[in-house]
């Protein structure tokens, strides 16, 4: 969110902005850093209602929001078939992994495990599979000898925050690129 919000400030994503930051947790950490970049956040806790319920307030607040895209950051479940068509090829994610390799949690951990020489992150659209939507961008993250779950997470972080404002810039000039097209043989 952190790296969204300053490519934003710095114009490398153009033509956007951060409408609202939404969390799960009202003691999320991205709220509170959110808060303090000026940025609209707002808490929509369980509280103890299924997935559906939930998901459908979340919806509620991004069409009250106006939100044109999506961008999962942290976001550790999945998305009901209702919220995944409410925002239909509109929900970005990051995963850090060369997707369709290691999907799902601990990534950083299964690279490790299984001895890959060449890990990375991903940007993707979200659909009702783990971390299995159309790809939109990678970056390649070697695996050194004497890695650690913990070393490798820092490298990948790193590159996800370079990777994910790109990958953001690319759909949104592909959205206006396609509005420019629709406008022209509308007139």
């Amino acid at each position: 969110m952190l790296a969204l919000s300053e490519a934003i400030a710095q114009g490398t994503i153009p033509n956007a902005e951060i409408a609202i930051v939404v969390s799960d947790k009202a003691d999320a950490r991205g709220l509170a850093l959110a808060k303090e970049r000026g940025l609209e956040v707002r808490a929509v806790e369980r509280r103890g209602r299924n997935r559906l319920e939930h998901e459908r307030e979340i919806i509620s607040v991004l069409r009250e929001h106006r939100i044109d895209l999506v961008c999962l950051a942290g976001y550790m479940r999945l998305l009901s078939r209702c919220f995944i068509e409410a925002f239909k090829m509109r929900i970005l994610n990051i995963h850090p992994s060369l997707l369709p390799a290691f999907p799902g949690l601990d990534a950083q951990r299964q690279t490790l495990e299984h001895g890959v020489k060449v890990s990375g992150c991903t940007v993707h659209f979200v659909d009702e599979t783990l971390d299995g939507g159309p790809i939109i961008a990678q970056r390649a993250v070697p695996v050194l000898d004497g890695d650690t779950v913990e070393t490798l997470s820092a490298r990948i972080l790193e590159q996800e925050h370079k990777l994910y404002p790109e990958a953001l810039a690319s759909v949104l000039t592909g959205l206006q690129d396609s509005q420019d097209v629709n406008h022209s043989l509308n007139n």
